[in-house]
């Protein structure tokens, strides 16, 4: 029977807590929280003594605060008898402990060295690993205990500074908050408790131990009885009672192994308290194996949502050094081909962002070509304003010119000069709004070229504030071409021109809509609700209808072609020829060789991100492997 549950011992309990342990010494906590159980209490609740009596070795003791660093004590049950190892572990220190009567001592000069020598506290850990045949497979971390004043020359802000040090542990969801109370106080004024309640208010993750129940009032013991029964503040995982060596044992150097055989003779021999030893609800063993058993079930719970996590973060990792490259190189020749790859994707990223594919890294709110291509719909938008703003005045406009210009013509006949004439003048009120939209897709484009420049050399200021200055220069030059070629498109459009069989198509399909609407407004007037006399079309009306439907049809043809032909210049100017001049302009660094080092000088911030990103990328690389190896 011993055989078999020593099986299921080996094959279950110990590799989870032997995994947990691992992936802590990986340092993966620095990146997400691992299951645990921390013990908490206020000062003399008797917390030290109950870790003393778990672990086998004496921990530092004293009025005030004693426990200075939050202590991560690993226990690890030895298969042979009459085995003691110990290791402890802060800073970059670590130190073999070969007999348990090193511990205290030593604990008391890692705490100085972290905290520094005085009453102050430090959130740095200290770990104690201690392997031995007389302890349980656990693994506890020991936090301060709660003070209420500071007392002597601790400082003012102590309780305030222990509460928000025991709050970062307590509040995970990955820890079993341990709660320690003496027996001899009121359990609802307990500052640990009430700490314990406010980030675990359901008690799904306290458990209550209570200590020194040696020290209650004679004809009390029934309320303690109450409390380890759950009847008073309730826990989801309850309440045990322990009873741990006192100060005046300790003077009389009681062995912890004795302390254990007076506190189970103690139990045994209450009458008030024997039921609860028969129902393992007492007795540092049975809280033991109370914790173990409660640790292991927490962390084979949280294990699927902690290998996702690690695995999540890896992925992060993975992409954010990705970002940060792999770094500036340290021969000659492997730093121009860094150069030049570096260069060489950042033309990729230009070509790519030209034709609105820019890397997902390099966009704001949108995409460049998103933002040019709401700009050209300004551009389409404009022209059919100004094309219904001259269909509203045209007829005023003909009539003006019909009377200062108009020759021998007999009326219905229309004089191109004056046709030439409006037409010339509405397409130069075209031009300047033209030029407006080049300058605001020249700022948007350079924006985006300088945010690729950014993104691809990052960490590389000297190189990104050469683009900066090659991308300025480039963006006045191929603006001031483009503002040429758009001049030069609107002098073309002085050019009244368009193809025979395109105008006369259009023409003829308007005198077709004309004549319908005339036969209908005709069979309205002569309907037997109306009674008209028709009189003779207007003075020259025949003139400025056959003047404005030509108007009409030759500035619908003008801003449709403008329509395109705008954004095709800008187009190709300042997003085609920019990116590849810009691309060529780039590449021309790698004949300044004695400036190679210059450009390539890399942020002091930027190589300690990616040394930091490196080193979590290894452990939670290792910890996936663990996990995996695991399940």
């Amino acid at each position: 029977m011993e055989m078999m549950f020593y099986n299921c011992y080996e094959e279950k309990i110990r590799p989870c807590i032997d995994l947990i342990d691992s992936l802590r010494k990986l340092g993966v906590d620095k990146d997400l929280n691992l299951p645990a159980i921390a013990v908490i209490g206020d000062q003399s609740s008797g917390k030290s003594s109950v870790l003393e009596a778990l672990s086998g070795v004496s921990l530092p003791r004293g009025s005030g605060i004693v426990t200075r660093c939050p202590l991560e004590l690993k226990l690890k049950k030895a298969k042979g008898s009459n085995v003691w190892k110990g290791k402890l572990t802060y800073g970059h220190c670590e130190l073999d402990l070969t007999d348990p009567s090193e511990v205290e001592d030593q604990i008391r000069a890692a705490q100085n060295i972290m905290a520094g020598e005085g009453l102050g506290i430090s959130h740095k850990l200290i770990s104690l690993q201690i392997e031995s045949s007389d302890v349980p497979d656990l693994t506890l971390i020991d936090l301060p205990g709660i003070a209420r004043v500071a007392v002597g020359k601790q400082p003012v802000d102590i309780g305030d500074q222990i509460k928000e040090l025991i709050k970062s542990f307590i509040k995970r969801q990955e820890t079993i908050n341990l709660v320690v109370v003496p027996c001899n106080v009121d359990i609802a004024t307990t500052e640990a408790l009430k700490m314990a309640q406010q980030v675990d208010p359901s008690g799904e993750r306290t458990l209550g131990i209570l200590t020194k129940p040696d020290l209650v009032d004679k004809g009390t013991e029934s309320n303690v009885v109450d409390i380890v029964q759950n009847l008073v503040v309730e826990l989801k995982k309850g309440y045990m009672i322990v009873k741990c060596r006192g100060q005046q044992e300790i003077n009389d150097q009681l062995t912890l192994n004795e302390a254990i055989e007076n506190e189970r003779r103690f139990f045994e021999d209450h009458k008030d308290y024997r039921p609860l030893l028969d129902n393992k609800k007492a007795t540092i063993p049975y809280l033991a194996d109370r914790l173990t058993t409660e640790l292991v079930a927490h962390i084979i719970q949280t294990l699927p949502e902690l290998a996702k996590e690690v695995e999540e973060k890896l992925s992060a990792t993975t992409k954010e050094l990705e970002r940060c490259g792999e770094g500036v190189p340290d021969t000659v020749h492997e730093k121009i081909t860094f150069l030049i790859q570096k260069l060489n994707d950042f033309g990729q990223n230009l070509r790519s962002l030209s034709s609105g594919e820019e890397p997902d890294d390099c966009i704001k709110e949108q995409r460049c070509y998103a933002k040019v291509r709401n700009e050209f719909e300004n551009w389409k938008c404009h022209l059919d304003r100004m094309k219904y703003q001259f269909y509203d005045m045209m007829h005023n406009k003909v009539m003006e010119y019909e009377k200062a210009y108009r020759g021998r013509e007999l009326p219905g006949f229309i004089n191109y000069k004056t046709f030439e004439t409006i037409v010339k003048q509405q397409i130069v009120k075209l031009q300047l709004p033209a030029i407006q939209t080049l300058k605001k897709i020249t700022e948007i484009v350079r924006d985006a070229f300088l945010d690729v420049a950014a993104y691809n050399f990052k960490g590389l200021p000297n190189l990104m504030r050469t683009a900066k200055i090659r991308t300025e220069d480039l963006r006045k030059q191929q603006e001031s071409q483009a503002e040429i070629q758009l001049q030069i498109q609107f002098k073309i459009e002085n050019v009244v021109y368009s193809q025979d069989s395109i105008y006369g198509q259009k023409l003829t399909k308007a005198k077709s809509i004309s004549e319908e609407d005339s036969v209908q407004d005709v069979k309205s007037l002569k309907s037997d609700k109306f009674r008209f006399t028709f009189t003779s079309m207007p003075k020259n009306g025949a003139t400025i209808h056959e003047m404005t439907t030509h108007l009409k049809i030759y500035f619908k043809i003008a801003t449709e072609r403008l329509a395109n032909q705008v954004p095709l210049i800008i187009g190709y100017y300042i997003l085609q020829e920019f990116a590849t001049k810009l691309h060529i302009e780039m590449l021309q660094l790698i004949q300044e060789k004695d400036q190679i080092d210059e450009y390539l000088h890399e942020e002091i911030d930027i190589a300690d991100k990616r040394k930091t990103l490196r080193n979590r990328h290894q452990r939670l690389a290792q910890a996936h492997d663990h996990l995996s190896k695991f399940y």
